[in-house]
């Protein structure tokens, strides 16, 4: 039910909702139908103050929609009530996402503001839906005679998702618990706009200004360069370095200059636990303390009860085994990774007994040079932007005959995003899709994907998506174009995943369209798509030296292979280190222990660096304090496991095979949520998936 995915996370959830409806009129453009091509958001003619009024006039015309299910003098139906109330509130999950996707991507002060006006109103908006006894009462009363309905599979699911939807959100409470409730969600609301915020700001507050040239010794050009230009861009003298992922990482892999690579790395480190005004400690003892009242509110024994009923992995029980079984590979690897890496430095001038988490990436990447010849510096020049997407087009278009346009003529939100059309195999329009790829003051850091127009039926017309993918990559400079990591190609295709699941889609129903799937069934598709960065045949279709032309020649494809599960152990101990820190704050009674208590009990299990004090993991944790992974952060590991799996399927047929990509897009990304997670992925697979394919793939198998 999509009017109660707002309350379940539409103000951070990277998979937000929307629908097209005639609009009422008036002069404020989020108002009036858009008179762009296909319908796509007048980002040039939308302004921020456009936005409270506009959704007070659409949770208006919701209530009103609301009303009229619950005052039909009718026997309630399936049509009269399920669908309709998937209907209502149309107008207002037309223009959320919106202004949800604007906060992330191009946020301003006084966009910031009016989210935190809006975000209480939406919140009340929700409860005002999932609180009403006498729609609740309808939809209860269809959900009792499912049986007798004869109902196809995505009516049975959607019926599910609605009754949920309530029965999971409080409707089942008494007057007293239902007023709880209503306050614990506008204040949980509230509290991850706040984290948010504060995450951002630290990020973009944050500048290391070097005016010595000494200092850059060890960065290679394109670094120097890079940051030559952010020092330009903000009045600088020098060159400046960020704490955004362009800048940040390479100074950690190439900077001689240790003191420097520390005061960068204590600085990323210590976003929102500086005890500033941007301080994220409080925020996070309300956030755990309110989950876990609502949870047991609503019968819960914790946060990660409540949020695992609704996954594949079902109970916190099989997540910590989860966890614990691929910490048994890692961390054996992991130490072995660490001793040689640790030996690499000591024979390099390294004095120290152990290594610090800011030598990692400096000795990592001196290392991956000399076992494998091959680092960033000398694969970047086959990794232009442009070229890299060009391929990621050709191999959507070899798998499910895609094909790709750019049009300048729909609206666009900043001047450096690109909008195309995109076309399946026979021509017709599948998606309106964006690409948003450079850092900005008011953009949030990492990458993700937004769905901003979901595609669902109304009657007989498919109403396709429009999908956003938004990266943080390095900036063209003067002297040379956007040039990526290998990283951040296998970012990129990610990303991509994530666009497809939502284009493909072909379902009845916003509700379970595209990526509203189980959150660790929702990576499925955004890791798959990384398997084929390593592939000799996917390679060669974009890796063209910038410069020359020149195709990437085996030789480096063979040292990508070989070196693609360099410090992999390490890097699975990292994940499962986030894993278990999301189940330490939600697996339990909140017992106020400090951030810090927190994350050494869980780093005396996973972490082999020393513990530095005053740096923390969890007031930056955007994923579980302002996003929806709260309790399922183990879902980038539990999607290893499939993608690995699914991908093996490809490897066995041919990485082009259309056979294998049609039962692909047939019974995964076509499907949506419409039926449980494990039945599409076996109707693929012809099997339940098995960790063997990952464990080979990321070199831990015994």
């Amino acid at each position: 039910m999509k009017t109660n995915c707002l309350l379940a996370g539409l103000l951070v959830s990277s998979m937000a909702f929307a629908q097209t409806n005639p609009p009422i009129m008036s002069d404020n453009p989020l108002l009036q139908p858009f008179p762009t091509l296909h319908q796509t958001p007048p980002y040039d003619k939308i302004k921020v103050d456009h936005f409270l009024p506009a959704i007070k006039e659409a949770m208006v015309e919701g209530r009103k929609e609301i009303d009229a299910i619950v005052n039909n003098p009718a026997k309630p139906t399936f049509d009269n009530t399920i669908v309709a109330l998937e209907r209502a509130g149309d107008l207002l999950s037309r223009i959320t996402p919106i202004m949800f996707h604007l906060n992330g991507a191009e946020t301003t002060p006084d966009l910031q503001k009016s989210i935190r006006e809006v975000s209480p109103l939406l919140t009340e908006y929700g409860n005002d839906i999932s609180l009403n006894e006498k729609l609740f009462a309808r939809v209860k009363a269809v959900w009792d005679q499912r049986d007798k309905l004869k109902l196809g599979t995505e009516e049975a699911m959607l019926l599910e998702k609605s009754y949920k939807s309530f029965s999971r959100n409080g409707a089942n409470l008494n007057a007293a618990d239902k007023e709880k409730l209503r306050g614990m969600n506008k204040e949980l609301s509230q509290l991850s706009i706040e984290f948010g915020e504060h995450n951002l700001a630290e990020t973009n507050e944050y500048a290391l200004q070097i005016t010595d040239e000494k200092d850059l010794a060890g960065l290679p050009a394109f670094v120097k360069d890079g940051a030559k230009a952010t020092a330009k861009r903000l009045n600088k003298e020098g060159w400046v370095f960020t704490l955004q992922a362009p800048s940040y990482g390479p100074f950690m892999q190439y900077a001689d200059n240790r003191e420097l690579r520390k005061k960068l790395w204590l600085a990323y480190n210590k976003r929102g636990f500086n005890g500033d005004k941007n301080d994220n400690q409080a925020i996070i003892q309300k956030v755990v303390k309110l989950r876990h009242e609502k949870a047991k509110l609503l019968g819960y024994k914790t946060w990660a009860n409540y949020i695992l009923e609704e996954r594949m992995a079902e109970t916190p029980e099989k997540v910590l085994a989860f966890e614990t079984e691929i910490l048994s590979y890692a961390k054996p690897a992991a130490q072995r990774e660490l001793k040689e890496l640790t030996d690499y430095a000591k024979k390099n001038g390294f004095s120290d007994d152990v290594l610090q988490r800011w030598d990692a990436s400096y000795y990592a990447e001196k290392l991956k040079k000399e076992k494998y010849s091959i680092n960033d510096e000398l694969l970047k020049p086959y990794f232009k932007l442009e070229n890299v997407l060009d391929g990621l087009f050709t191999l959507t278009n070899k798998l499910y005959g895609l094909t790709f346009k750019e049009n300048k003529n729909i609206p666009v939100w900043h001047p450096e995003v690109k909008a195309y059309e995109i076309f399946d195999e026979k021509g017709q329009l599948l998606s309106v899709w964006y690409g948003d790829y450079f850092p900005r003051a008011g953009k949030r850091a990492g990458a993700w994907n937004n769905t901003t127009l979901s595609q669902h039926f109304e009657g007989t017309k498919d109403v396709r998506p429009h999908v956003v993918n938004v990266c943080n990559f390095t900036r063209p400079t003067d002297s040379q174009p956007s040039l990526l990591t290998f990283r951040e190609v296998q970012t990129l295709f990610h990303e991509f995943g994530h666009a497809l699941h939502s284009m493909m889609s072909h379902v009845k129903y916003e509700t379970v369209s595209g990526t509203s799937v189980s959150w660790d069934f929702v990576e499925l598709p955004s890791q798959f798509m990384e398997n084929f960065c390593t592939e000799p045949e996917v390679l060669k279709l974009f890796a063209k030296h910038y410069q020359t032309g020149e195709v990437i020649p085996n030789e480096l494809i063979e040292k990508i292979k070989a070196s693609s599960n360099f410090l992999s152990g390490l890097g699975m101990a990292r994940q499962i280190n986030l894993g278990l820190t999301d189940m330490a704050w939600h697996n339990g009674e909140p017992t106020g222990a400090s951030v810090a208590e927190v994350e050494k009990k869980v780093a005396e299990q996973t972490d082999l660096y020393p513990i530095v004090p005053g740096t923390a993991v969890s007031t930056s944790f955007s994923h579980i304090f302002a996003g929806g992974y709260s309790a399922g952060y183990y879902s980038y590991m539990w999607s290893s496991v499939l993608d690995a799996d699914a991908f093996e399927a490809f490897k066995e047929k041919g990485v082009f095979n259309q056979d294998v990509a049609k039962s692909f897009r047939d019974n995964i990304l076509s499907k949506g949520g419409t039926e449980k997670p494990m039945v599409l992925y076996k109707r693929f697979r012809g099997r339940e998936p098995k960790p063997n394919a990952m464990l080979k793939r990321d070199g831990l198998a015994l």
